[in-house]
């Protein structure tokens, strides 16, 4: 089975970047690729056409090879929940919440034989994998259990990638004491060093490039300049670097960063708009004057709705939406603008019935049965007609409780069960994510708030985001091949 192995030093020091890059690049060269990740823990999900989730990751890193996501590439998904549990994903389906030591004990090798299933499915369909690592493939107290870094590379006998964040300082040190602490048959694999978000210029580096290529005897491949593009990240760390502030933004939308917030890559193509400043707020921070509040998706819904609670931010968000300000929730955000969220099992922790930020007249029941599916709908509002798709992953079934008389809301789609907008339009809840990368209703929903500023309307007649993500994978991958040597592990 013809493959790439891409492992880093550390959590966050690019693999996803490089993996996605290099899928565009083979894809580029003729090459039927198809990226894989045999264990992900993240809450950032996408649904596939047959219902399954997988990491959005792996689903940006299919869209760069030309493919379809399917539940193959990543087989085993950890959905991080609190008190020290995940739902477990297999091949994408929920099959229960665990703690990590149960996890090992029930699922690793159930895990390991899904993970080579997978593998040899995907090996009938595809002329070359190119595989991701999680974390760093040198946690000794972990290699026992890894499902994800060098137990695929030797399984595969896959030419192995080594990637180093150099930004963060002691790149030199990651690297070296990375191999040092792995197995020689492990260690054998690691074919090439690539320094990742390098800034300056690449004579300065030299001198301890050739100092590290002696000390290891492995060739450094490749030094990737830090690259700008906002791309769809693995995990919540990424928030912590996102620029917020544009010079000149006409718009300034909030987000509350939630504890365990899920697919913040809602956001991304509101980030893409020039004129718009997206904010990633604490729940314990100063909520301010923003023209628009989004409450995101969450995995821990009651958890964060408490903490929103505690912290005085729900009060703000009523405050915000009760002197006419947008507000705008998506899944668990969604269910958090209702009444009441009810967990009758502790589903999600927390068993109970929990008061809501009472901003839409919908009740939400937590079940065990989760809904998974992509969606295709036509909107009601803010334009009549608008075609719309996403997906959807949520628990809770919601259900509206409108009084007789004045409705206060309305269906959002042609599915009233996947949204409502108030009667003012100025609360907005959905379960559809991917709302925004619909570009004609992203745009109709950001001219309702530039009226409300007096700016003049943007064209609607835009582009669906996935059209601007082939650009940005094209950029990412021209900017990558410059600083790549890929032919040692070509077959």
């Amino acid at each position: 089975m013809k493959s790439i192995m891409v492992v880093g030093t550390t959590s966050h020091a690019g693999k996803s970047l490089l993996t996605t890059a290099i899928c565009r690049i083979l894809s580029r060269r003729g090459w039927r690729v198809a990226p894989f990740k045999g264990q992900n823990m993240a809450l950032n999900a996408y649904v596939t056409a047959t219902g399954g989730e997988i990491g959005y990751a792996q689903a940006v890193q299919a869209w760069a090879a030309g493919v379809v996501p399917v539940v193959e590439m990543n087989p085993i998904l950890l959905k991080p929940q609190g008190d020290m549990t995940s739902q477990v994903i297999l091949k994408g389906k929920a099959v229960g919440a665990v703690n990590a030591k149960d996890y090992y004990e029930h699922y690793f090798e159930l895990g390991w034989q899904t993970i080579q299933e997978c593998l040899n499915h995907l090996a009938t369909e595809f002329d070359l994998l190119v595989c991701e690592g999680a974390g760093s493939p040198a946690e000794i107290n972990l290699k026992h259990r890894d499902l994800t870094n060098m137990r695929i590379a030797k399984h595969l006998n896959a030419p192995t990638l080594l990637v180093v964040d150099i930004d963060r300082g002691g790149a030199f040190a990651h690297v070296v004491g990375t191999l040092e602490l792995l197995d020689a048959d492990e260690r054998a694999l690691i074919k090439g060093v690539v320094i990742n978000k390098f800034r300056g210029q690449r004579s300065i580096l030299e001198p301890g490039i050739q100092w590290l290529e002696k000390r290891i005897g492995i060739p450094v491949v490749g030094v990737i300049p830090y690259l700008e593009e906002v791309f769809p990240a693995e995990d919540s760390l990424d928030l912590l670097e996102r620029k917020p502030d544009k010079y000149q933004a006409e718009l300034n939308i909030a987000v509350i960063r939630l504890p365990r917030i899920a697919n913040f890559t809602d956001f991304d193509p509101l980030e893409s708009e020039s004129s718009i400043s997206v904010k990633y707020l604490s729940p314990r921070q100063d909520l301010g004057h923003p023209d628009a509040v989004i409450i995101p998706g969450t995995k821990t819904t009651i958890a964060d709705l408490l903490l929103l609670q505690k912290t005085g931010m729900a009060e703000a968000i009523q405050n915000y939406a009760a002197s006419g300000g947008t507000v705008l929730g998506i899944c668990g955000g969604f269910q958090m603008l209702g009444q009441s969220i009810a967990d009758p099992e502790g589903l999600e922790g927390q068993a109970g019935k929990f008061t809501g930020l009472n901003l839409l007249p919908i009740k939400t029941v937590i079940t065990g049965q989760k809904i998974a599916r992509q969606r295709q709908v036509s909107s009601n509002y803010p334009q009549m007609g608008l075609p719309v798709s996403g997906f959807e992953i949520h628990q809770g079934r919601s259900r509206l409780e409108q009084p007789t008389g004045e409705p206060l809301c309305y269906p959002l789609f042609d599915d009233i069960n996947l949204g409502l907008v108030d009667s003012c339009q100025s609360v907005w809840g959905t379960y559809l994510h991917g709302i925004f990368d619909n570009g004609p209703w992203r745009r109709a929903w950001v001219n309702r708030l530039r009226q409300q500023r007096g700016l003049k309307s943007l064209p609607t007649g835009v582009a669906n985001y996935r059209e601007q993500r082939e650009q940005i994978l094209n950029s990412l991958a021209n900017q990558v091949e410059q600083h790549l040597n890929l032919n040692p592990f070509l077959p």
